[in-house]
């Protein structure tokens, strides 16, 4: 039996990051969370994740910023990073994409299309949902 898949969700808002980590937990994902930039950098360097979830508008470094940084590192950079935002603007999709983020996905989150691209990132076993 394949060991679950390991989520890093980066979210500074308490009831959005509870709920992503039970939703996840829920389809079989082992989810830790950060609830800053700098402990969720701190974390993915330590814990390796398959991919990370990530706000993009964090207090302190944002997620545009941690993500150009994970991306840098050797260590890091192969790790899928989507970007979970309410920036959902244009141009805001191209901007998380240039950080260094392989996809997108606006708040509020639809746990059907972020369950898809997961899983797409991860292994390729979906169809990813735009």
């Amino acid at each position: 039996m394949n060991a679950p898949a390991t989520v890093l969700a980066i979210e500074d808002n308490a009831p959005l990051r509870n709920m992503i980590q039970r939703r996840l937990e829920r389809l079989n994902f082992d989810v830790h969370v950060a609830e800053n930039g700098e402990q969720g950098e701190r974390l993915a360097r330590s814990i390796q994740p398959d991919i990370i979830l990530m706000d993009m508008h964090l207090p302190g470094k944002n997620g545009w910023e941690i993500a150009a940084d994970l991306k840098r590192s050797e260590e890091t950079r192969g790790i899928p990073i989507i970007a979970v935002t309410a920036h959902a603007m244009a141009g805001d999709r191209e901007r998380t994409i240039r950080a260094g983020c392989n996809d997108y996905i606006s708040k509020p989150i639809d746990f059907h299309i972020l369950e898809e691209k997961i899983r797409y990132l991860i292994n390729g076993t979906a169809v990813p949902v735009r």
